[in-house]
C-alpha cells in the first residue's frame, strides 16, 4: 500500500487539525463578545451617571448653579460602577438654546484604561464615551 493511501484511511488527528483551524476565528469571536460587554456595561454606567446628575442639577437655578451641582454630585458621590474612573468623567451643563426650558447634562469618558483594548479581537468602539440626559425644567 503507497504511503498517499495509508495517510487517506488513517484518520487519527483529524479533530486536532479541525481545531486548529477553527480556534483562532472561535476565540476572537468569545475575545470580541466579552470586549463588547465590558464597553457596553461602562457605556451604561456613563448613561446612569450623567441621569443622574442631571436630576442632580435639576434644583439649580442658573446654568451656572447647575454646572456646580453636577459637577459636586460627580466629585462627592459614591459610584460603584465597575471600569468607571471619576477622574476620567468630563461633565458639561448647557441650557438648551432651542428651547429655554430645558437643559443638558453631556458626561465624556476616556475609556482608554479598560482591559478591551488589549484583547485580541475583531473591531472595538470608540475609547471615548459621550452621553447626555437633558431634564426639562417644569410644565409641559
Amino acid at each position: 500500500m503507497s504511503l498517499i493511501k495509508a495517510m487517506r484511511k488513517d484518520k487519527r488527528g483529524a479533530a486536532a487539525l479541525e481545531f486548529a483551524i477553527i480556534a483562532p476565528l472561535f476565540f476572537m469571536t468569545i475575545f470580541t463578545m466579552i470586549g463588547y460587554g465590558i464597553y457596553l456595561s461602562a457605556s451604561h454606567a456613563i448613561q446612569q451617571i450623567a441621569a443622574d446628575a442631571a436630576r442632580t442639577a435639576v434644583a439649580g437655578l442658573s446654568e451656572t448653579e447647575r454646572k456646580s451641582l453636577a459637577n459636586t454630585f460627580i466629585q462627592s458621590a459614591t459610584l460603584d460602577y465597575a471600569f468607571i474612573n471619576k477622574k476620567k468623567l468630563t461633565i458639561d451643563v448647557e441650557d438648551d438654546v432651542h428651547n429655554l426650558n430645558q437643559f443638558t447634562v453631556t458626561i465624556a469618558y476616556d475609556a482608554s484604561d479598560l482591559p478591551i483594548w488589549k484583547l485580541f479581537s475583531f473591531a472595538m468602539p470608540d475609547e471615548q464615551i459621550k452621553r447626555y440626559a437633558t431634564i426639562r425644567l417644569g410644565g409641559i
